[in-house]
Parts: structure tokens; C-alpha cells; sequence
């Protein structure tokens, strides 16, 4: 090798140094090939946290919208705040107490008058009338006629209780644990929330949350509520994770088990905002007199805010699909079989 070739040799490592030590230094090159391998996902997660920044930020209802509640000395209903609840009350106080309180009265009138009138001293020879073909059809068809007028009202009420909820409801997953409630957003990430009694000031530690007026009554308010927007179809799916419970608002006339392994379903529309409150109505052990139900229905922009704020997502995202790259080594073959 004479002196020409080895100085080409190493003006050539030399030149090789300098030109990986500038792809180095130049700017910009390395970020653009980040910015090419970032995921959908991450893009996705990017852009909903430049959402949750520019929502408005939620602030739950005061005691002022308290629309569902027991009230001291109720002995009523309470008043409804959806469609079935409203038809169901209808069909209470104006079809089924009628006809009870008139079956009633006229069987007590008649009760009266057969004493009064049949009794030893007023009817001292009584009549020994053994068939009486009008009485007959009349104590058969009456009570038969009563009884389909309520059954048509009826079926339609049931039937309308048992609407499977529509595509685009939104669907809640409620879970009943010993002792206390998990609501499972599915739709929109599938983040849990999970709601525990609020104890009074005197049952908690120093600086533990206790319950105040502005989160409810006694034994009814929670530390976090079931927050669902208002005019809105919900699918409310109920199951228990340990024993039987039951998930019973009375001011929006519904009351579904949550029974171990199976899914109830349940579809609930409320009309306007407000906080209502319920109880576990199912006997599941020693603290099942402290698993109250706060629901907190608010407008659909406060809702979106709230979910947000929880770290969910409003509404589920699709990843883009990434295009196919064809394998490298089907092309050569085919050319070949072609010429061939």
C-alpha cells in the first residue's frame, strides 16, 4: 500500500466522523422523528387534556336543589320527577284508590243493610231462596269487569317500566358492595366512582370530611354522588358484588336488585336538575341501613365538566388505523413467475 491509498484511507474515517457528528447536531431532526412514532392513543390523550383545561370546571348542586327526599311526617308518595314515575302515581291516585275505596264502601253497605234488614227481629221468617240466576251474574260479571278495567292500564304501565333503554343511552353500572355503592361510567372511559355514607361531626376523626347541610340530610347525603345528565336516556345496570342489594330511588319511581352474577337493567330519564335521594331497599347485613343513594342530575355541560374532572373521557375514541405494509418479499416473486 504506497502513501496515496492510507491517506485516502483515513480522509475518508475522517470524513465519515464529521458527517454523523452533523446528522447529530442538526436541529430539529430528532423531534420529527418523535413526532412520527407518537401513537394515536398518545394524540388521543394529548387532546383530552386540552380539553379538560379548557372545560369549565364543575361545581356540585347546593341543598337548595333537593327534589327528592323523605320529609317528616310524609305519608305520601313523593312527587315524581320522570314519565313513569308520573304515570305510576297517575294511575295510584286516580284508578286503582277509586276503585278500591268504592268496592270497599258498597261492600260495607251492603254488609249494613243485609244486618239490618235480614237479622231475626226484622225478618222472623227467613226466605229459603237457594238460586237466584241475576244475583249470580251479577256478583261473577261484576268483579270480572273491574278487574280488566284496571288490568289494561296496568299492563301498559308494566310494559312501559320494561322499555329496553335505546342505542345511544347512556349507561351506568351500578355495584352494591357491603356497605356501600360503585358507579361504573362505561361509556366514558370506565372510571368508578365510589359513594360512601357521610358521617356526622362527632362519629369522624380530626380532619376527616363529615356530613354537612349542604351535601343532605342525615343519612342520606354521601361523599360522592351519581351524577347523570338531565333529559337524557340511562341505562342503569345494577349487580351485587358480594350478597343481594337493592338500588331504590322512590322520587324517580324504581327500585332494581343488584343480585351476584346477574345484570339488571333499568332505563331512567330525568327531567330537570336537582339532588335525589334513596336508600339500599334490600336487607344485606349489619350496616344495611347506612347505603344511602345521592343522585345528582344536572344539565349536559355541567356533566361533561364533571366527567372531566374525574379523569374520563366524553365519549369513546377510535384509533386510527395504521395502513398495511406490504410484505417485502411477495413483489420479486411474482415479477419472476411473470418473466418465467
Amino acid at each position: 500500500m504506497n502513501l496515496g491509498e492510507m491517506f485516502r484511507g483515513r480522509l475518508d474515517i475522517v470524513s465519515g466522523l464529521i458527517l454523523g457528528l452533523s446528522l447529530a447536531l442538526v436541529p430539529g431532526a430528532a423531534p420529527a422523528q418523535e413526532a412520527e412514532a407518537t401513537p394515536a392513543s398518545g394524540k388521543a390523550a394529548a387532546a383530552a387534556g386540552e380539553a379538560a383545561q379548557a372545560a369549565p370546571a364543575y361545581t356540585p348542586l347546593g341543598p337548595e336543589m333537593i327534589k327528592g327526599q323523605p320529609e317528616p311526617g310524609g305519608w305520601w308518595f313523593q312527587p315524581q320527577h320522570n314519565e313513569i314515575g308520573r304515570d305510576a302515581l297517575f294511575m295510584h291516585d286516580a284508578i286503582l284508590l277509586p276503585v278500591i275505596a268504592a268496592v270497599s264502601l258498597a261492600v260495607l253497605f251492603l254488609l249494613i243493610w243485609v244486618m239490618a234488614r235480614y237479622n231475626k227481629r226484622a225478618n222472623p221468617v227467613p226466605s229459603r231462596t237457594s238460586h237466584n240466576t241475576l244475583l249470580e251474574v251479577l256478583w261473577t260479571g261484576l268483579p270480572i269487569l273491574i278487574l280488566v278495567g284496571i288490568a289494561v292500564p296496568s299492563v301498559n304501565l308494566l310494559l312501559k317500566q320494561y322499555e329496553s333503554p335505546p342505542e345511544d343511552a347512556l349507561t351506568v353500572k351500578v355495584t352494591g358492595y357491603q356497605w356501600y355503592w360503585g358507579y361504573t361510567y362505561s361509556d366514558n372511559g370506565g372510571f368508578e366512582v365510589i359513594s360512601n355514607m357521610l358521617k356526622e361531626r362527632d362519629e369522624v376523626n380530626a380532619g376527616e370530611r363529615f356530613r354537612t347541610d349542604a351535601d343532605g340530610p342525615e343519612q342520606l347525603a354521601a361523599d360522592n354522588r351519581m351524577v347523570v345528565p338531565v333529559g337524557v336516556p340511562i341505562r342503569v345496570q345494577t349487580i351485587g358484588a358480594d350478597v343481594i342489594h337493592s338500588f331504590a330511588v322512590p322520587s324517580l319511581w324504581f327500585k332494581i336488585d343488584a343480585v351476584p352474577g346477574r345484570l339488571n337493567e333499568h332505563v331512567m330519564t330525568i327531567d330537570e336538575p336537582g339532588i335525589y335521594f334513596g336508600q339500599c331497599s334490600e336487607l344485606c347485613g349489619a350496616r344495611h341501613g347506612y347505603m344511602p343513594i345521592a343522585i345528582e342530575a344536572v344539565p349536559m355541560e355541567q356533566f361533561e365538566a364533571w366527567v372531566l374532572s374525574q379523569g374520563g373521557t366524553l365519549g369513546e375514541e377510535e384509533p386510527a388505523a395504521a395502513p398495511a405494509a406490504e410484505p417485502a418479499g411477495e413483489a420479486a416473486p411474482a415479477e419472476s413467475a411473470g418473466e418465467a
